[in-house]
């Protein structure tokens, strides 16, 4: 659980896609990233764009000033790194044939099928709230009218009521 809780914040969101980058991969690996970049490009039939992708500059720029560890990387900083959406990073068990990259790969899986639920979850009560909010709103409206209601009886009532016909109190004579 810790494994796919540790992957789970090497997934960054980028282009509207979930993806990791290749230094991330390339540490849960235990390969060089050069190494990985390589097999990569060895096989690129293999990595279409909706699989692989290099990020910008300002991508990059953006990720280092928000991420601690994108800023510590030692990389040129005229290359950025590539980033692998969840059907590149499957594709990577094809190239890195290793029990460890097997294995990571598992776990990596598990963590994106983790995320997939977790967002599942989150537009389930996002939808549930959005129905508990309509309907508060349905039943603010409605006491307001039963409050105008009684406003309406107890002003009437007291507009029938005066001083000569009201019931009279104490001594009779």
């Amino acid at each position: 659980m810790k494994m796919i809780s540790a992957i789970e914040n090497k997934i960054y969101e980028l282009r509207s896609v979930r993806v990791m980058l290749d230094y991330d991969l390339a540490d849960l690996y235990e390969v060089p990233t050069k190494a990985l970049n390589q097999a990569v490009k060895r096989n690129i039939k293999r990595f279409p764009d909706d699989f692989m992708f290099r990020l910008s500059i300002e991508e990059w720029n953006l990720m280092r000033s928000q991420i601690v560890t994108a800023s510590q990387t030692k990389r040129n900083t005229g290359v950025t790194p590539f980033a692998f959406t969840e059907q590149g990073v499957a594709m990577l068990s094809g190239i890195l044939n290793s029990d460890k990259a097997i294995n990571m790969n598992i776990a990596i899986m598990r963590a994106f099928v983790a995320i997939k639920r977790a967002t599942i979850l989150h537009m389930d009560i996002h939808e549930q709230l959005k129905e508990i909010k309509q309907r508060i709103s349905e039943h603010d409206s409605q006491l307001s009218g039963i409050y105008d209601a009684i406003e309406n009886l107890l002003d009437e009532k007291a507009e029938q009521k005066t001083w000569e016909n009201r019931k009279r109190i104490g001594f009779k004579p």
